[in-house]
């Protein structure tokens, strides 16, 4: 299938395309639109920014558009859920965009906002009803909402609706299904939980992958910086006032971090606006709007923004904090490589962030490239690990020449000076110095170690994240799992060759910059 002209859809639908210049369908499109046509269900695995809403919309609307019927009262022919407001208002407007030409109703119901509106719309009566989870049950329960008359549902972002808590609320509305339905699936992940919810909820369903775990990044540049947690700023503003950056989504971790960096960036003089799960759905409303007609620069979010908002032009995504789920590196990042656009997506990278980028590194099956900056800007090498310092070298010291015993008669002893021992009431000429004795007991064992000692054996690895290293001598070199340098701690394995840095731990000398060899 080459163009959107050659698909069997109704003369309103194909006007509507022509409008917005769709000619080729996306991949996920050329799947799903035949198969859903002939109202099979739908597996469908796929990120976001592959044009999975048209893949589902246009066949609804060819469906009703066909049959044209009136709108029931409070009784939806269609239902699609979407895990987030943003994502709801975002798929109503396809749903009108697709549908300009149709005499069909749509109705929009999210948490947020007063209900009255949506009630009404309701009454009114709405072909297609697009909803958020906790709000439909929510006027389910209030009785404004029946599913007895529904012919399609559609579940979009289903791992990310699992991920919000919503998987009670999911079966529940399930459970007010009608059996003779059709159902469309969608999730950009399969864990078992999906699987299982898609058992519950398909017959026979048309399967549709069209997303390997690394095609959304393929296209987007990616780098990370390394540098302090205390450099973030002042890095973040050298990159947005760089020439290249035109309009900037930057992802932290907080909702707290959040405004904060917004106000920073105001008060230097950066256009920029906030969105998170705090911020009240019109105040949502009017940051994506100013963001989207380039009235800032900047929009500064949350996680709760990663999946949900469709700008284009958005040439650059920063993750100012790293996140804790790899997942949401490419949802993040998505954001600036719309349906096979090209972007540049830049991290943040502390030393406490480090397992997070080898997580995210691991999930995309790819090395992200590092960026040397100028010292002033951040660090130039990987920093150092948290509460390891950097061994340095010290010149011995010197030991002292012994020197005549002097008549102590006659001056006063200094504090530092050892107390003679007495012998049978007399003074002895004798002294005992116990911590000099160590401190050069400690500087011979430094010395059998010796800085030489760089490379050796992994002799043994605990599930406690310890390791042993067998350098040659009768006492094997310990490190810890955080002293790694790029492998994962969990791949090595015993009789590995590996180079290493001489460290002093608590207990004695340590292994540090662990490295394959």
């Amino acid at each position: 299938m080459k163009t959107f002209a050659e698909l069997d859809l109704i003369a309103p639908l194909q006007r509507a395309l022509a409008d917005v210049n769709y000619k080729t369908p996306t991949p996920i499109q050329a799947q799903t639109i035949p198969a859903a046509m002939r109202e099979s269900d739908i597996l469908g695995c796929a990120q976001t920014g592959t044009g999975k809403t048209a893949a589902f919309a246009l066949p609804i609307l060819d469906r009703l558009g066909k049959w044209n019927r009136k709108a029931i009262p409070n009784r939806p022919f269609v239902l699609v859920l979407a895990p987030t407001r943003e994502l709801a208002i975002q798929i109503g407007g396809s749903f009108a965009t697709y549908g300009r030409h149709l005499h069909l109703r749509q109705s929009l119901v999210y948490g947020g906002v007063n209900q009255g509106s949506q009630v009404r719309a309701l009454k009114r009566g709405a072909h297609i009803l697009v909803a958020t989870p906790g709000r439909l049950l929510d006027l389910m329960n209030q009785g404004y909402i029946q599913l007895d008359q529904l012919e399609v549902f559609v579940l979009d972002e289903a791992d990310r609706m699992l991920d919000m808590g919503f998987l009670p609320d999911l079966k529940r509305i399930i459970s007010h299904l009608p059996d003779a339905r059709q159902s469309l699936f969608f999730s950009a992940t399969m864990p078992p939980k999906i699987i299982e919810l898609t058992q519950r909820l398909l017959t026979d369903p048309v399967s549709v992958n069209v997303t390997p775990k690394t095609t959304s990044v393929e296209k987007i540049e990616q780098r990370v910086f390394f540098v302090e947690r205390r450099g973030k700023q002042a890095l973040l503003r050298k990159t947005l006032c760089a020439g290249d950056v035109e309009q900037a989504l930057v992802f932290t971790r907080t909702k707290r971090g959040a405004n904060t960096l917004t106000k920073q960036l105001v008060r230097s003089g950066i256009q920029a606006t906030v969105i998170h799960g705090n911020k009240s759905q019109n105040a949502r409303q009017r940051a994506l709007a100013a963001f989207r007609q380039k009235h800032v620069q900047v929009l500064v979010a949350t996680d709760v923004a990663a999946r949900g908002i469709d700008i284009d032009g958005i040439s650059h995504v920063v993750n100012y904090d790293l996140p804790i789920e790899p997942e949401n590196y490419v949802h993040r990042i998505g954001r600036t490589g719309r349906a096979g656009a090209e972007g540049v997506a830049l991290s943040f990278c502390t030393a406490q962030e480090r397992n997070e980028l080898r997580a995210i590194e691991r999930f995309i099956g790819q090395k992200v490239p590092v960026v040397v900056e100028e010292p002033q800007s951040g660090s130039q090498e990987r920093p150092p690990k948290p509460g390891k310092q950097q061994t340095r070298s010290r010149k011995p010291r010197p030991v002292a020449q012994s020197k005549e015993p002097e008549n102590t008669s006659s001056r006063k002893r200094s504090k530092k000076e050892p107390r003679p021992i007495r012998s049978h009431g007399r003074r002895s000429s004798v002294t005992v110095n116990k911590s000099a004795g160590q401190k050069q007991k400690r500087r011979g064992q430094r010395e059998e170690w010796g800085p030489q000692i760089t490379e050796g054996t992994i002799a043994c690895i605990t599930h406690k994240g310890f390791g042993f290293i067998d350098n040659g001598t009768e006492q094997d070199m310990f490190f810890h799992r955080s002293a790694v340098e790029d492998v994962n701690f969990e791949d090595l394995r015993e009789g590995q060759r590996v180079s290493y840095d001489i460290g002093q731990g608590v207990k004695g000398p340590c292994a540090e910059n662990v490295r394959m060899i």
